[in-house]
């Protein structure tokens, strides 16, 4: 007897809005972004963030529509599981992971004295790797 394939993404799925960044009055996602990683950039404000910076979460839905600039809103999965694309460096199971600034997740750094105040920026336990397209982590 095998064992079952299990849909673990709808276990405790959270979700929370934010305002989106804009740089120079744009707004720094759009449609096209939807299902990458993102992070917090400013005060309740997410972008596809910087390379190595902190993973929020998966973006689920935008608000309006891309001509609808400056007005949308962001729903980012915060918490549960979920799937992102990976990027170099590919995590293993049981590693922490960062964005890599453009809507991908990456193996986070070694834990040393160079981590910023307030801690260590990785988050999420990678639970399955998919070759080196994507990873399935818990967002904990």
């Amino acid at each position: 007897m095998t064992v079952r394939d299990q849909n673990l993404q709808t276990i405790g799925f959270q979700t929370a809005t934010f305002k989106i960044h804009q740089t120079s009055t744009v707004d720094d996602l759009r449609d096209a972004d939807i299902g990458k990683a993102v992070s917090i950039v400013g005060n309740y404000e997410v972008s596809l963030g910087t390379n190595g910076g902190l993973l929020l979460g998966k973006l689920i839905d935008l608000s309006l529509t891309d001509a609808d600039n400056g007005k949308r809103v962001a729903t980012v999965q915060v918490g549960g599981i979920c799937t992102l694309t990976s990027a170099a460096t590919t995590p293993a199971v049981g590693n922490r992971v960062v964005v890599n600034g453009a809507g991908a997740v990456k193996q986070a750094p070694v834990l040393a004295a160079y981590d910023p105040a307030g801690g260590n920026v990785a988050r999420g336990t990678v639970l399955n790797v998919n070759g080196t397209t994507d990873v399935t982590l818990i967002l904990n």
